[in-house]
């Protein structure tokens, strides 16, 4: 979010919040979490936790001060940003032993999915059909074509996730092809594989990795539920404008 867009028409305040790399709380017509933590209400959650950087005060303060009516926030520390599992393994205090909701606060999902995941038996995704996701959000299709891909098996459940797919994997997927958009529910079992995989490449610990480690050493199953709706996709500037046209009439109650 940080990078300069030249054909991004931004406000000063978008502007200064995208310099911040705080994609969340850039303004909408409202900070785009008030949307995603609404989504979450509607969907019957009750309990959020924010995971932030010890530098991100203002998001503490934002929400200290705005007093949601509808939900609960609190927040968990990652000391370093050192990727996706290491964000999740910080929230395990939070879940206190049971299962919890995870996903991107750059995303705004339905609440149709959202409780379409709270319904699931177990651990499991929510599997947005590929198609939807091109017609019907602010996601151009040569940027779907990279999200990653689910093989479900015939029992409804995850028997791999393909991380950058290319187009043979596609092809090879029955239809509906379901794309991973980091909306997860895990339970207690995600925080001992966080804590035993390897960084990445890049030297982060990878969510999908985790999620990986749970299926081949520890058991885990994981359920897809299966859901024909866009997702809204705020990762970089050039997002802003068609992000908030989207959310423009949008009512937000938290």
């Amino acid at each position: 979010m940080r990078k300069a867009d030249d054909g991004a028409k931004l406000t000063a305040e978008q502007a200064a919040m995208a310099q911040t790399g705080l994609k969340a709380m850039i303004n909408v017509g409202r900070p785009f979490l008030d949307y995603v933590l609404s989504a979450l209400a509607d969907a019957g959650y009750r309990r959020v936790c924010l995971v932030i950087g010890p530098e991100h005060d203002a998001v503490r303060k934002y929400y200290g001060e705005l007093k949601p009516q509808r939900i609960s926030i609190d927040f968990a520390i990652q000391e370093k940003p050192l990727g996706t599992a290491d964000a999740v393994k910080a929230a395990e205090e939070f879940a206190r032993g049971g299962h919890i909701a995870v996903m991107n606060s750059d995303n705004y999902y339905p609440p149709a999915a959202l409780a379409a995941l709270r319904e699931l038996p177990g651990a499991g995704l929510v599997g947005f059909e590929r198609k939807s996701m091109i017609e019907g959000g602010n996601i151009p299709p040569e940027r779907v074509s990279k999200f990653a891909v689910v093989r479900v098996d015939e029992r409804g459940r995850m028997a791999r996730i393909h991380e950058k797919p290319d187009e043979a994997t596609i092809a090879s997927l029955p239809e509906p092809v379901c794309i991973s958009m980091n909306c997860w529910r895990f339970g207690p079992k995600i925080f001992e594989a966080c804590r035993k995989i390897a960084p990445s490449p890049r030297g982060e610990y990878e969510i999908t990795d985790a999620v990986q480690y749970a299926i081949d050493h520890l058991g885990e199953t994981f359920y897809v539920a299966p859901v024909r709706a866009p997702v809204l996709d705020l990762s970089s500037r050039g997002d802003i404008a068609a992000v908030a046209e989207c959310v423009k009439g949008m009512e937000v109650r938290l």
